[in-house]
């Protein structure tokens, strides 16, 4: 079941990203700090092998990131995969098993889709900040009594 809402979850994010979505400050954390999170609570028991995959993942990262097209739209930053990025997913999970075929073990699967987020976000981070155009503003969640309140439906 995990493994399944981990995959949803990625499936999720490489679509939105594909179609192309503004890029701001928390959907660019949110992701590897999650996986991160969970991936560090999964480990029983660390095993210096792991570096190796982790830092393979951490590098395959950084070089999806840098195959990311950034744009400005309405003002801000957007981000949108390319064919590139997709090939350097594949070549990285490609890459991955036979890393831990090879070693004989892996680093638990949140954990090292967190590790490849990190680096894609350190490279795309430092893209982003390079431009000089500002990240998109947080999405925020509408509550219509509050709009209501606010004017928004004819009440102020």
């Amino acid at each position: 079941m995990t493994y399944a809402l981990i995959a949803a979850g990625v499936l999720y994010v490489l679509v939105r990203r594909f179609i192309g979505e503004p890029l701001n400050a928390r959907d660019l954390l949110a992701p590897p700090a999650f996986l991160l999170f969970f991936g560090i609570r999964a480990v029983d028991e660390f095993h210096l092998i792991y570096l190796l995959p982790l830092a393979a993942g951490f590098a395959f990262g950084a070089l999806r990131g840098m195959t990311i097209r950034l744009f400005e739209r309405d003002g801000h930053l957007w981000q949108r995969y390319t064919p590139w990025t997709l090939l350097v997913w594949v070549t990285s999970l490609g890459a991955s098993v036979g890393l831990g075929l090879l070693i004989g073990g892996h680093a638990p699967i949140q954990l090292s889709i967190g590790v490849s987020m990190l680096g894609e976000l350190c490279t795309i981070g430092a893209k982003a900040l390079n431009t000089g155009i500002p990240f998109a503003p947080e999405k925020t969640l509408r509550n219509p009594a509050q709009e209501r309140f606010h004017g928004r439906h004819g009440a102020s």
